[in-house]
């Protein structure tokens, strides 16, 4: 019933909330973007975008086709992977941060692995600027990556989803609104710890950092004894931790972009069915409590 094209531009001006960069990601021309979300629109009866000439934002309607083109687009791979999976073969080197592991993520990599036997997938799990330097050193073809919003990972990069962090303790946590936050953090380089510390300074409150771990776990642990609170995307906090009211007086966090950047040296075709896979995937990227 619906194109399979104008829901790949539809997803890709639904990530980016921008004509421009869809058109940019997907590589064809803006009026074509357009056209294609018009016939869209068309075909379902109903608005999907509210747009003027700024801005861009979703409908009720085009949140709810957003889940739908997820599933369709996931069916058609799925079929495809089926028919011609057996047939795409190669070496692929996939980083993935450790909270991205502990999401659905696993679930995607074994339906693909599944999907395409004869593709040598090789996983490497660390933290996000630790992957990023070995993509541009040629040591992996594909990253799952947090990154900083509007820092360009374009041309290479393709944005999942955009999520803001928030902060997340056990419920009962006590910080003084006058006093220094106690935190929970990465060894650096880490985004969320710099982003965090860089949000504290700027509304003029310090920090005590508790606890210094080396992956999510770590960070879990801390959290959950009491040691001081953490940094989590919203949608990867888990569900037995809880952001800490406005009396704490914490400053609002920034939100980061989840994304996939590809080696342009790698081999084309088992980077990109990867990709597809999770683009394609409309699982909720959250966490387990345990």
């Amino acid at each position: 019933m619906y194109d399979p094209d104008q829901l790949r531009t539809f997803l890709a001006v639904a990530q980016s909330l921008s004509f421009t960069q869809a058109a940019d990601r997907l590589g064809i021309r803006q009026p074509t973007v357009s056209q294609h979300i018009r016939k869209l629109e068309s075909a379902v009866g109903r608005p999907l975008f509210l747009r003027d000439t700024r801005t861009v934002t979703l409908t009720a309607d085009g949140e709810a086709m957003a889940g739908f083109a997820r599933t369709i687009l996931a069916a058609h791979e799925e079929a495809a992977g089926y028919f011609t999976g057996s047939e795409l073969r190669g070496r692929l080197r996939f980083g993935v941060t450790d909270d991205l592991a502990l999401t659905p993520l696993p679930r995607i990599l074994r339906d693909f692995r599944q999907l395409y036997p004869r593709i040598d997938l090789e996983l490497t799990v660390a933290q996000s600027p630790n992957l990023l330097r070995r993509v541009e050193s040629g040591h992996l073809d594909l990253a799952y990556v947090k990154h900083s919003v509007g820092t360009g990972y374009e041309p290479n990069g393709r944005l999942v989803r955009r999520d803001p962090l928030v902060w997340a303790g056990i419920a009962g946590t006590r910080i003084a609104p006058d006093g220094p936050v106690p935190l929970v953090a990465y060894q650096a380089p880490s985004l969320s710890r710099s982003l965090g510390v860089q949000t504290l300074e700027q509304a003029g409150r310090s920090c005590r950092i508790t606890c210094i771990v080396r992956g999510v776990n770590g960070v879990l642990a801390a959290v959950r004894a009491g040691l001081g609170i953490g940094i989590f995307a919203r949608s990867l906090m888990p569900v037995d931790l809880v952001e800490p009211p406005p009396s704490a007086g914490l400053p609002e966090l920034p939100a980061i972009d989840l994304v996939l950047i590809t080696n342009p040296r790698a081999a084309k075709e088992p980077a990109e069915a990867l990709t597809a896979a999770i683009l394609g995937s409309n699982a909720p990227l959250k966490p387990d409590a345990a």
